[in-house]
């Protein structure tokens, strides 16, 4: 750390500063301050007023350049789990904390420092960041990897914009009370407080001129990195090679960029990267690739106890700004609020549970009883009539196979049900388990339930077949062939003329719920409608991955008996339709930005064979 620059700083932004404020400013005693007074004033950085101030000198403006901060790179790119329902809606970042959205207040306090080259890394909800181009002329860089990968991905992407320059590092989602943001900054460092106590956070040690020499995760009574950073070029050139070898680590992928410096700090880098093969740099062997013992300094920025705030979940932004403890501006938290007729600080130990693009939902507690609300996607009623649905429910309720219904909206989707503590999914490779689904299937179905709509499956196909259309195509080579194959089975089952009951049609293995008590309750009835029973066998072979034999197994559960030629027929052509209606709804998503890995390939391959399995089966004999 240049001392010299530092008294430079402080003298520059605050002229009628005193010896006594310097040596406070500085954290060192007064002895030191007038040691470096005098050593800058022989160096001529700084003169003495007649009045007793002190001034900057051409020559102590020439030696500050070199730390000028040149931008600053905030993180934004993640979903914050710990904050939903309010992060389903809007982004961590642009909460409000007394009415100021925290990364607005960070972007003004870099401008009052005379930073306004200011680069936001974006990823979950992107689009909701872009307004912040016009308001304050920022860029953003969208971080592909958002989804998948953790903060050490996000500073990869990013990389280029740290290369020769000073730069903050900042989180979006970061309050700071007063601005501790500078034009100069003369050394690299990390923002730091002091926790009382136990503590889980990223605990330093380091040595009287405020290096660090050691990153513990947990201790007592120390302080924590905590807040922002500043990567001065120097330590750019050093660290970011280290976290690039890091990055094509396999297993890094959940590493916080501060994991990287946590093991150069410790000195266990160097072993993790000639350990790893993939590590090695293009052109370089990792024999060469050492990491220099006298690297540059990370030191502590030590702030005061209510300087720096990162929040870690709502419960404790209730507590820090108290409108969020009844007026959270979030319409789930006040729906659960006007259903249970509680103030939203009553709905506590929340929790994400799904936040995919169909769905969203988050775990709560009301007067100590658990619930679980459902959110719908954006889009979502282009795919599912939440008017059918709540039919759907409303007709299997006197059966009480389905989870607890408390609040149930036909117009929006959204419902409140009950959480079932103890309770685990059914196992589809546990034959006792997937028998006793059997029957609860077979119930639904010889109830004599009926509702207004039919799941239609031609026209299912048809509707995902012009949805990936219209989005960017259908992209197996085959489609046609494998298409005219699908509507030969669909014209085969209509000549069959099978029986009609209520289906449930998503009959996956994760939708059967085993009860402590032991009883077994059926959930999601989002597709169901009046259709072939046989259906729900088909699906549930294909959501298990079931082959042929563990097929024929579960029919066999499922009807108590051996299939009839017909209903093997029905089965298998059920099988092959519903791995190609659900390959195109992968197709569809995937378009979307949702990627399903291999589950696309397998539904599809699913209808080339039972295409063929239904073929063999209906042969001449």
């Amino acid at each position: 750390m240049d001392k010299h620059a530092l008294v430079c700083r402080n003298i520059l932004e605050h002229p009628q500063i005193t010896q006594r404020e310097l040596a406070q400013a500085m954290e060192v005693s007064l002895g030191s301050i007038n040691r470096m007074i005098k050593e800058c004033t022989e160096q001529e950085l700084i003169t003495v007023q007649p009045d007793g101030h002190y001034q900057l000198t051409a020559r102590g403006k020439e030696l500050l350049e070199q730390y000028r901060v040149d931008g600053a790179v905030i993180i934004a790119a993640g979903f914050g789990s710990r904050f939903v329902p309010l992060t389903f809606e809007t982004p961590k970042g642009l909460l409000e904390v007394f009415g100021e959205r925290m990364i607005e207040r960070q972007i003004k306090q870099l401008h009052q420092a005379g930073i306004t080259d200011i680069t936001i890394v974006v990823g979950y909800l992107k689009e909701k960041f872009e307004y912040l181009i016009d308001k304050y002329q920022v860029k953003l860089l969208y971080n592909k990897e958002y989804a998948e990968k953790n903060t050490l991905a996000t500073v990869y992407h990013a990389r280029k914009l740290f290369e020769g320059r000073n730069m903050y590092l900042l989180a979006s989602d970061n309050w700071m009370r007063e601005n501790m943001y500078h034009a100069y900054e003369c050394c690299a460092w990390y923002s730091s407080v002091f926790q009382e106590g136990e503590t889980s956070e990223w605990c330093l040690s380091f040595n009287k001129k405020g290096k660090i020499l050691h990153v513990e995760i947990g201790g007592r009574d120390s302080w924590v990195m905590y807040g922002p950073a500043f990567f001065s070029r120097e330590w750019s050139d050093f660290f970011l090679p280290v976290l690039e070898a890091y990055y094509a680590i396999p297993g890094t992928e959940q590493f916080h960029w501060e994991n990287v410096y946590l093991e150069l700090a410790n000195g266990t880098a160097q072993k993790r990267l000639l350990e790893s093969e993939s590590a090695r740099p293009k052109g370089q062997s990792l024999k060469n690739f050492r990491i220099d013992k006298e690297h540059p300094d990370l030191y502590i920025n030590r702030q005061p106890s209510n300087q720096v705030y990162e929040f870690e979940n709502l419960e404790e932004l209730r507590r820090f700004d108290p409108k969020y403890q009844n007026h959270s501006d979030n319409e789930a938290m006040e729906l659960v609020s006007r259903t249970f007729q509680v103030p939203e600080s009553d709905i506590r130990n929340i929790k994400c549970l799904k936040a995919g693009m169909t769905n969203k939902s988050f775990l709560f507690s009301v007067s100590s009883r658990q619930y679980i609300c459902r959110i719908p996607g954006p889009g979502t009623e282009l795919l599912i009539n939440r008017k059918q649905e709540a039919a759907v429910y409303k007709a299997v309720q006197p059966l009480g196979i389905t989870e607890h219904v408390v609040y149930f909206n036909g117009e929006n989707g959204y419902k409140i049900s009950e959480y079932y503590e103890g309770a685990r999914n059914s196992d589809p490779n546990n034959w006792q388990d997937v028998g006793q689904c059997m029957k609860l299937l077979k119930q639904v179905h010889q109830a004599g339930l009926s509702v207004d709509h039919s799941f239609d499956i031609r026209e299912r196909i048809e509707f995902y077949e012009n949805l990936c259309r219209t989005h960017g195509g259908i992209p197996f080579e085959d489609y046609g062939q494998v298409r005219g194959r699908m509507t030969k089975l669909m014209d085969r089952l209509d000549s069959m003329d099978r029986p009609v009951t209520l289906a449930h049609v998503d009959s996956v293995a994760d939708n059967f719920l085993f009860l402590a008590d032991g009883s077994i309750r059926l959930i999601d009835w989002e597709y169901a409608g009046m259709c072939d029973p046989l259906i729900d066998i088909a699906m549930c072979a294909i959501y298990s991955y079931y082959n042929e034999e563990q097929t024929d197994r579960l029919t066999e559960l499922y009807l108590e008996r051996r299939p009839t030629k017909d209903e093997l027929t029905a089965v298998y052509s059920y099988v092959a339709l519903g791995g190609f209606l659900w390959s195109l709804w992968a197709v569809y998503k995937s378009h979307l930005g949702e990627e399903f890995g291999e589950y696309t390939l397998i539904m599809y391959r699913y209808a080339k064979r039972y295409y063929q399995r239904v073929q063999e089966l209906c042969a001449p004999v």
